[in-house]
């Protein structure tokens, strides 16, 4: 797998030692990482900073003193911040049953302790992959909000009755206008838009839909 660049992964464990490991065994794979000793303290960092930009993931322990890891993924998935920093969970035997149960509920995976170096570096690598895509189809998002709200009223009226099909002629007659004020509304919704036909603007206000249905 293609190495994802600028990417932090987060590790969240009580215990020094394992902290250290996993941050050695990051820095040989030559990924960055940063290490937190409690939920607590990975929280703060999180409210205190700016939204995430950059391709992230956690690597979180299960059993820790306070806050539990498992509270901590419930007060992430609650803030909506599993979309774009996938969870994998490092857990004892006996918290397997629980840590299936959080895949079930949105984390990325659960490493069982003791784990395999290369089997956590592999999941890790495809989170950060999973969290660039989906940075990269936010930012998407976002910017085809933007060009939507560059549309004039009008641009708008056109635009809507373009998707569905009509022709320049009743798009006129529904709007009351001529035909050639419709042809250049209509080029001017394409060019903000960046298509150049109607069946993709169709596409991208569609996926513009399911985004937000998501």
């Amino acid at each position: 797998m293609q190495p994802v660049s600028n990417a932090t992964v987060y590790i969240v464990d009580d215990d020094a030692s394992v902290r250290e490991a996993l941050a050695w065994l990051l820095r040989s794979r030559r990924l960055l990482s940063e290490s937190f000793d409690s939920a607590e303290a990975f929280d703060a960092m999180l409210q205190k900073r700016p939204p995430q930009r950059l391709p992230c993931c956690l690597l979180l322990d299960v059993r820790m003193p306070g806050m539990s890891g498992l509270a901590l993924f419930d007060v992430l998935a609650s803030r909506g911040d599993l979309a774009t920093m996938p969870v994998i969970f490092l857990t004892g035997h006996a918290d397997v049953p629980t840590a299936v149960d959080t895949v079930k509920r949105g984390a990325f995976d659960f490493c069982e302790k003791p784990f395999s170096d290369n089997a956590l570096i592999d999941r890790v690598e495809q989170a950060l992959a999973q969290s660039a895509k989906r940075l990269a189809l936010l930012r998407e998002r976002r910017g085809l909000q933007a060009r939507l709200r560059d549309l004039t009223e009008r641009e708008r009226d056109v635009m809507d009755l373009v998707v569905t099909g009509l022709p320049n002629k009743l798009i006129a007659d529904q709007l009351n206008i001529s035909v050639r004020t419709v042809e250049v509304h209509r080029s001017r919704v394409f060019d903000k838009m960046q298509v150049k036909s109607a069946v993709e603007l169709v596409n991208i206000l569609r996926s513009e839909e399911e985004g937000g249905a998501s």
